[in-house]
């Protein structure tokens, strides 16, 4: 009796597991969703290491560049362009912090060419029955930190991110719907004086 349970409950995770896989979106896909997303704006989401939950604006410009306009009563605005990150803080009077973007893991989707199918890059791929989450990491440099992001199907779309940064923390950002496509103005990733949106 014992033998006859352990493989029909083993039959049964077998059968689960290969429906999971079924489900779940392939890399290839999922590489070529992000690469065909040139520009996409829509609201976030954010929950912070401490806790604590923004919201605002996102706007993406592939490849390299996208912005964070947070809402009141949150005063910061986070700016990738050129290569460099710059989280600004509008009502301080303290100097910007500024970083590499290769630094940090928002690189491996703002990447001109973004291949999830490179060596060492991703180091978990699975799906929870609703998404699939794509755990990727700078394969030359996973002491960056990693993101976690989470897509539904079957066409890809980007529903989440959990960054993963090299000191520990932790900060997660979830996207309301993507409005893809459109003209967005360079002066928006201006990392030395990034424009106004009009909304």
């Amino acid at each position: 009796m014992r033998l006859l349970k352990t493989i029909i409950l083993g039959a049964a995770v077998t059968v689960a597991a290969t429906a999971a896989m079924a489900d779940r979106l392939p890399l290839g896909n999922i590489s070529s969703y992000l690469n065909a997303m040139t520009t996409a704006q829509g609201e976030f989401t954010q929950i912070n290491g401490d806790g604590t939950i923004s919201t605002g604006m996102i706007y993406i410009k592939r490849p390299g560049r996208v912005r964070f306009e947070y809402n009141a009563p949150d005063t910061g605005l986070v700016v990738a362009g050129s290569n460099t990150v710059v989280i600004y803080d509008t009502k301080s009077n303290q100097a910007p912090e500024t970083y590499p973007l290769a630094r940090t893991p928002l690189s491996i989707i703002l990447a001109e060419n973004v291949n999830l199918s490179q060596a060492r890059m991703v180091t978990g791929h699975t799906y929870d029955g609703t998404a699939t989450t794509v755990t990727a990491q700078d394969p030359e440099n996973p002491q960056y930190g990693n993101i976690q992001m989470k897509f539904t199907g079957p066409d890809p779309e980007l529903r989440q991110w959990i960054i993963n940064d090299g000191n520990g923390g932790q900060t997660t950002v979830v996207l309301g719907d993507l409005q893809r496509g459109g003209n967005l103005p360079n002066a928006l990733f201006d990392v030395g004086a990034p424009g106004v949106v009009n909304r």
